[in-house]
């Protein structure tokens, strides 16, 4: 990886869309800094302090904005709203004809999506606005109470969310067109980094205790860097993980000229939903945590049932493992058909070698894609699992860094240095007219 960024930094080319990216990046993290106005920050401070230990969405979307979220910054909303947007138009792409037609019709089709999924993420961002303010209004955070000046305070705090929702997706875009692509993801990679000092100081905690006479702790943060190098070695072992099967196409007499008779095959990712998953299940989870900090006061079989949804709580643990595989199987349900698959290999004279072209086709493609899920949703489960199991064992259960930031950071960078690559063979690339 490090050799592919070296190799780039010495092209001209790539050198200034590296330094555009940077400078992106820079913005985001003044901009993540910027607090909106009429808020009393040290009631924020107040409000906001336990978040990151909450267990609730908060916590999730404060981790995404590297803490912009817990000080009500200009990006407080990070790129949430179009990671939500995305994938509702993606999974609506399936759901309604007239936006699958929009996805096969080509580069004009995604223009529209696209253009569709904008105007998407700034509705998400404005509802998420609303939301974030009433919390804020209800928790004494902000300035005016009442009269024209709440009114005009409301106002002005709601669309300065909405406005850092639409400036973090141009930034995205401008990474896209001018930097080294991967725009969104990178500035997602680049809230989770924010937070790295964060990590670094619990552990230097962590090693203060120990010298006070906690001694368990000079065995257990060096535990902690061992899992999370393995951690990483892992996820990228597993990423480019996959199951080929084997395609052999028939030959065939067009004019006076042959074609086929090759050999390939058909490459399935083992990691085939990414992150989604481990997103989906956490944000279901979160929803009890989250209603107990706009319902504070609440006492009996509902704070119970709310407290069984803590992270350190085996209940949210066996139903964290169990949503992790549902969703799994649901997004590889959504991506890929059988059927589908089938009929293009049937088209294009191709067929899996001992198995009948159609329904054995059908059914093998479907049985091939269950064991594949049912792996990767096993790797999602445990890579999210175990910084949970870990903290409730040892009791560092307040590190900042939870295994679905470490998936995102590592399938990030890979991304990254894949797609340098990329630019690097098209540079070097001289073509046929050559």
């Amino acid at each position: 990886m490090f050799k592919t960024i070296q190799n780039a930094w010495r092209i001209p080319e790539l050198r200034k869309k590296i330094l555009f990216t940077l400078l992106i990046i820079i913005v985001f993290r003044i901009g993540s800094v910027i607090p909106v106005p009429f808020l009393d920050m040290a009631a924020l401070q107040s409000a906001m302090g336990g978040v990151a230990d909450s267990g609730s969405i908060f916590a999730y979307l404060d981790t995404l904005s590297g803490g912009a979220f817990s000080n009500a910054t200009l990006f407080a909303m990070s790129v949430t709203p179009y990671i939500n947007s995305s994938i509702i138009i993606q999974l609506l792409t399936v759901a309604i004809p007239a936006l699958e037609r929009l996805s096969k019709e080509g580069e004009e089709g995604r223009k529209k999506l696209g253009t569709i999924t904008r105007y998407t993420t700034v509705g998400l961002g404005l509802i998420q606005g609303i939301a974030y303010y009433f919390y804020l209004f209800n928790s004494k955070v902000v300035v005016f109470k009442d009269g024209f000046d709440a009114i005009f305070a409301a106002i002005v705090i709601i669309l300065v969310f909405t406005a850092g929702t639409a400036l973090m997706m141009w930034l995205g875009e401008q990474i896209n067109q001018f930097g080294i692509g991967n725009g969104i993801s990178i500035l997602l990679f680049a809230g989770i980094v924010a937070r790295m000092p964060l990590i670094i100081t619990q552990l230097k905690g962590y090693i203060d205790m120990a010298m006070e006479g906690t001694t368990q702790y000079f065995f257990l943060v060096p535990l902690f860097v061992i899992l999370f190098l393995f951690v990483i070695w892992v996820i990228v072992f597993m990423y480019d993980a996959e199951r080929r099967i084997p395609i052999q196409y028939a030959k065939r007499v067009v004019g006076r000229k042959m074609y086929g008779g090759q050999s390939s095959h058909l490459p399935i990712k083992i990691g085939m939903g990414g992150v989604l998953p481990v997103i989906f299940a956490s944000s279901i989870l979160s929803i009890p945590r989250t209603l107990e900090l706009f319902f504070p006061n609440i006492e009996g079989f509902w704070k119970s049932f709310i407290d069984a949804f803590s992270t350190s709580s085996w209940i949210y643990a066996l139903l964290y493992f169990l949503l992790i595989i549902m969703f799994a199987y649901f997004y590889t349900t959504i991506q890929y058909n059988p059927i589908e698959m089938s009929n293009n290999l049937r088209q294009n004279n191709g067929t899996i070698p001992g198995i009948r072209p159609g329904k054995p086709t059908t059914d093998f493609i479907a049985k091939i894609l269950s064991r594949i899920t049912l792996i990767g949703a096993l790797f999602l489960a445990f890579i999210a699992l175990l910084p949970i199991i870990y903290g409730n064992v040892t009791g560092m259960s307040s590190m900042a860094l939870g295994g679905t930031s470490v998936i995102i950071l590592v399938g990030v960078a890979l991304d990254t240095v894949k797609q340098m690559e990329s630019q690097m063979m098209m540079r070097h690339y001289k073509g046929f007219l050559d």
